[in-house]
C-alpha cells in the first residue's frame, strides 16, 4: 500500500541521488550569482556586509548538510529542507538589495524549478505560497505608500508571482511526462513483451540480491526450471498465435501458485524460471507440483477443441545443490531435462 505524502511523484533512491546532485549544483550556482552581484554592482558597505554574512551561513549550511555527512540518506524531506533554506537565503539577499524590486528577484525561479522537478505539484504549490508571502513582505514598504489592498498593489503582486507560477506549472508537467516515459521504458527493458513477466536481465539483478542475502544470513532458496511439453505441438497444429496463448496461460497458472516474494521470469522460448526465497527443497518440490497440476488442469481452449497442456519441472536448492547462484540454476536446468527424459509432465529434484 502506498503511503500518502505531499511529495508526488515519489522518486526512487537512484533518482533521488541524481536529483540531489542537481540540487547541490544549483545551490552553488545561487551562491555564485549573489557573489557576482556583490562584486559587480558594488553595493554600500552595510549591504556588502549583510550579503557576505548571508553567503557565509548559506555556504556553511550546504557544506554541513550535503558534504559533511550531517544527513547521509537522500530523501524528499532533505530536498524540501534545502529548498526552504534557499528561499530564506534569497529573501535575505532581496531584503538588502531592493526588496521585491531587486534585480535578483528572479532567483526564486531556481527554487521553483528544483521543487517542480523533484518534489511534485503539492510541495511546489506550498513553496510558491511561501515565496508569495515573502514577496508581500518584501514589497510592503512600497505598497504602504499607496494602498496595500488596492487593485494597483494586487496587480503588481500578481505580475511578480505569475511568471513563477507558470514556470512551476510547465516544469511540473514536463517532469511528470519525462518520468512516465522513463518508467515505461524501464518496464519494457525489464519485462518480457509477450507474457509480462521479468526478462532475464531483470531476473539476474533480483536473483543476485536474493543470493547475497541468503549467503550472508545462511538462508535457503530454491530455483524451479519450468518447460512447456506442449508448445511445439500447438505451434505445429494451430499456429504461433495459439502457442502465444498457451504461454500466457502457463504464466497465469504459475503465478497463481506463487507468493508475492517469489520471482518469475521467462528464461527463453518456452522455458521459465522461478526463484523461491526462504524455501528449502521439500517446500520447493511442493510448489512445483502445484504448478504442474495447475497447468495440467487448465487446457488451452480453441474453436475446434480443448488441448491439454503439461510442463516438466526441475528443482535445485541452495545450499544443497550448489554454493553459488549459477550452479543452482544449472542444476535446476539439468533436473528439468531429467523430467523431460523420464516422460514429461513431472517434477524432478536435482540429484548427483
Amino acid at each position: 500500500m502506498r503511503t500518502k505524502t505531499i511529495f508526488d511523484p515519489v522518486l526512487s533512491s537512484e533518482e533521488l541521488r541524481g536529483s540531489s546532485r542537481t540540487v547541490a549544483e544549483i545551490e552553488w550556482l545561487l551562491l555564485l550569482l549573489v557573489l557576482l552581484f556583490q562584486t559587480v554592482m558594488v553595493p554600500d558597505q552595510e549591504t556588502s556586509a549583510a550579503l557576505a554574512m548571508s553567503m557565509f551561513f548559506f555556504a556553511a549550511f550546504v557544506l554541513s548538510f550535503r558534504y559533511a555527512n550531517f544527513y547521509r540518506q537522500e530523501s524528499h524531506w532533505k530536498i524540501a529542507i534545502e529548498t526552504g533554506v534557499m528561499i530564506v537565503f534569497i529573501t535575505w539577499v532581496l531584503f538588502y538589495t531592493g526588496g521585491a524590486e531587486s534585480p535578483l528577484a528572479d532567483l526564486y525561479l531556481l527554487v521553483v524549478i528544483v521543487s517542480a522537478l523533484t518534489l511534485g505539484k503539492v510541495a511546489t504549490l506550498l513553496e510558491m505560497a511561501l515565496i508569495t508571502g515573502c514577496y508581500i513582505w518584501l514589497g510592503y514598504p512600497q505598497r504602504a505608500a499607496v494602498d496595500p489592498f488596492s487593485l494597483q498593489s494586487g496587480t503588481v503582486l500578481v505580475a511578480q508571482v505569475a511568471p513563477m507560477l507558470l514556470v512551476a506549472y510547465i516544469t511540473t508537467m514536463l517532469s511528470a511526462d519525462i518520468r512516465r516515459a522513463y518508467g515505461h521504458m524501464k518496464l519494457l527493458s525489464e519485462t518480457d513483451e509477450l507474457t509480462g513477466v521479468l526478462n532475464m536481465r531483470a531476473f539476474t539483478a533480483v536473483s543476485d540480491r536474493v543470493f547475497h542475502q541468503a549467503a550472508r544470513y545462511a538462508r535457503p532458496f530454491s530455483v524451479l526450471m519450468i518447460d512447456s511439453d506442449s508448445l511445439k505441438t500447438v505451434n505445429d497444429l494451430l499456429g504461433h498465435e495459439a502457442g502465444n496463448r498457451l504461454l500466457k496461460m502457463m504464466v497465469q497458472s504459475i503465478q497463481g501458485q506463487l507468493r508475492q516474494t517469489d520471482v518469475l521470469a521467462r528464461y527463453g522460448g518456452d522455458e521459465f524460471v522461478v526463484l523461491l526465497p526462504e524455501t528449502p527443497c521439500n517446500g520447493a518440490v511442493g510448489v512445483a507440483e502445484r504448478i504442474r497440476d495447475s497447468v495440467e488442469s487448465a487446457p488451452l481452449t480453441t474453436r475446434e477443441k480443448k488441448i491439454g497442456a503439461t510442463v516438466s519441472i526441475g528443482v535445485a536448492c541452495y545450499p544443497d545443490h550448489g554454493a553459488d547462484l549459477e550452479t543452482v540454476l544449472e542444476r535446476a536446468d539439468q533436473a528439468m531435462y531429467a523430467s523431460k527424459s523420464a516422460g514429461k509432465n513431472r517434477t524432478t529434484a536435482f540429484s548427483a
